[in-house]
């Protein structure tokens, strides 16, 4: 179920809510894919022979492509009307938890944390953590601070 504001000024009403997202597999093309568009080759994301014997039993999805995969994995999250555009402001913390084997699922629980005022609109923290199906663990915990930029 996703979040839903009536208006930027309404963010600050939405702290402490919370959304969960789809399930999405990470499949080796997709890691192939991040590895050639950031020239990291390195063997533990694309040797599966190699990949079989190491320490994770198959190759894995690099820690910044899951990471990147914020924008899709919480996609219809947090829907705020009378929004022009929603931009990244940046990212105050990111812990990698569990690495992603090749072929498995993640999906996004947010919650906002902060909403406050700026200039531009509203600055809004949130916490997301990358959940691993199967696993009592996640793949990774990222606070970001979205600036919600109202239209007009």
């Amino acid at each position: 179920m996703s979040i839903v504001v009536d208006s930027p000024a309404g963010l600050t009403g939405a702290v402490g809510s919370t959304a969960t997202g789809d399930w999405f597999a990470i499949d080796q093309q997709r890691i192939h894919a991040f590895a050639d568009a950031t020239e990291d080759w390195q063997w533990i994301h694309l040797d599966a022979e190699r990949a079989a014997s190491g320490p994770f039993g198959a190759t894995i999805a690099h820690g910044y492509l899951t990471l990147s995969l914020l924008p899709r994995l919480t996609a219809g999250l947090l829907s705020v009307d009378g929004t022009a555009m929603v931009v990244n402001y940046g990212l105050d913390k990111v812990r990698f938890l569990q690495p992603v084997v090749v072929d498995s699922r993640v999906r996004a629980v947010t919650e906002v944390v902060s909403a406050e005022p700026s200039p531009q609109g509203y600055r809004v923290g949130l916490r997301t953590t990358v959940e691993l199906d199967g696993s009592e663990r996640p793949a990774l915990v990222a606070e970001t601070v979205a600036l919600f930029v109202p239209e007009g």
